[in-house]
């Protein structure tokens, strides 16, 4: 496709890509640090909370700041940011390192928002009315880091432990340094007159019941897909699987949420958001409650991936909605929609990590089947267009 040979594209994606590759090994790393450190599973889940919010709510200022200063150096600081700081946590211990990797979050920060409205700006031009492919595509991107993260991340850890994981991050600062090339002629950005006065923000009661139902359906989504990378790695390592084996297990579900992404977005333009949003919700409940009663089984070889595949599209869909619903420039819609996200499914993580500890992990994939399909019927108040 024409969006992939496009420089700016292509930066902000790679960028994308390495800061998830460490976000998704931060699931293994935490629980492969877990045994020596003594961590329970609502301590598990504490960690992972401060690690998201940190990396979330640090969003809304790198949003507006790209809206004023424009992308450049949030996107390529971001990503060596991200990489420095995880290189600095392999060689800490104890505390010390668990310190270091949530410091390194905030390079997420920085480059979600900035690099969410640059891929988006980028699709309009060069695919019109294609947003949210080109979101999907920017999002691929992502979710290829979230699969390759947990797959090496799990066999480094075995064979060569945390040391070893510098194969990964130093692959951040060249990337970096091409973000800064090819951004270089990029500036603020600002909303045109015609979003702003687009049909679905131009009516103020109508508007409000849609960012309430928008808001809920971006929390329960958000909150499944945390539980799964953060819990599934702990639920395995407890039936005795070790980081490699689990780590492949979560980068499953990780690639059919990448493939279901794409495959979501240009379903989404061409048939509509909340149709498709609806349907893939509804079909991703299946696989997700089954993991609840087939304990260790090779059937989680395919039902990883198939409910990584319809629920997937779903954050495609949220974040373009976002930008569309929310008033004020794009990289800080993009902010404000991804700290949401991301906050929202960190204190849901912390609250699951206390279920998971009180009742189980099978109990936990059961109420997040629940979240699924509470997300698949509010999808009926969001926006036809």
């Amino acid at each position: 496709m024409q969006i992939l040979r496009n420089a700016k594209f292509l930066a902000v994606s790679l960028a994308h890509m390495a800061v998830d590759t460490l976000n998704g090994l931060r699931t293994v790393l935490f629980t492969y640090l877990s045994t020596p450190l003594g961590l329970s599973n609502t301590e598990l889940g504490l960690l992972g909370t401060v690690y998201i919010l940190v990396a979330s709510l640090m969003q809304l200022l790198f949003g507006y700041l790209s809206d004023k200063i424009g992308p450049r150096w949030l996107i390529a600081g971001g990503a060596v940011w991200i990489g420095v700081f995880y290189s600095l946590g392999f060689f800490a211990a104890g505390t010390a390192g668990l310190v270091l990797f949530v410091i390194a979050g905030i390079g997420s920060a920085a480059v979600h928002p900035a690099g969410t409205m640059q891929a988006t700006e980028v699709g309009r031009q060069k695919i019109v009315g294609r947003e949210t492919t080109a979101a999907a595509f920017f999002f691929l991107f992502g979710q290829m880091g979230f699969f390759i993260g947990p797959l090496l991340g799990g066999r480094i850890l075995d064979t060569s432990g945390q040391t070893g994981l510098l194969m990964i991050t130093v692959f951040c600062l060249p990337i970096g340094i091409f973000a800064a090339w090819a951004l270089r002629n990029t500036g603020p950005s600002f909303e045109t007159k015609e979003e702003a006065e687009s049909p679905e923000t131009s009516k103020n009661k109508q508007r409000i019941l849609v960012l309430v139902a928008f808001a809920l359906l971006a929390t329960f989504q958000s909150w499944t897909s945390q539980n799964i990378v953060t819990f599934l790695p702990k639920y395995l390592s407890d039936l005795g699987q070790v980081p490699s084996q689990y780590g492949f297990m979560t980068a499953l579900y990780m690639g059919g949420s990448a493939v279901g992404n794409v495959v979501g977005g240009y379903l989404a333009d061409r048939y509509g958001k909340r149709r498709v949003a609806a349907v893939g919700l509804i079909l991703g409940s299946l696989p997700l409650a089954a993991l609840a009663f087939i304990g260790l089984s090779p059937w989680l070889y395919i039902l990883l991936p198939l409910a990584g595949l319809f629920i997937g599209p779903i954050h495609s869909i949220v974040v373009v909605l976002g930008q569309r619903l929310i008033p004020g420039g794009k990289a800080w819609a993009s902010g404000l929609i991804l700290s949401f996200l991301f906050a929202s499914g960190a204190v849901g993580v912390f609250l699951s990590g206390y279920m998971a500890d009180a009742w189980g992990f099978p109990t936990l994939f059961l109420f997040t089947t629940g979240l699924v399909i509470a997300a698949a019927g509010l999808t009926v108040s969001l926006p036809k267009r």
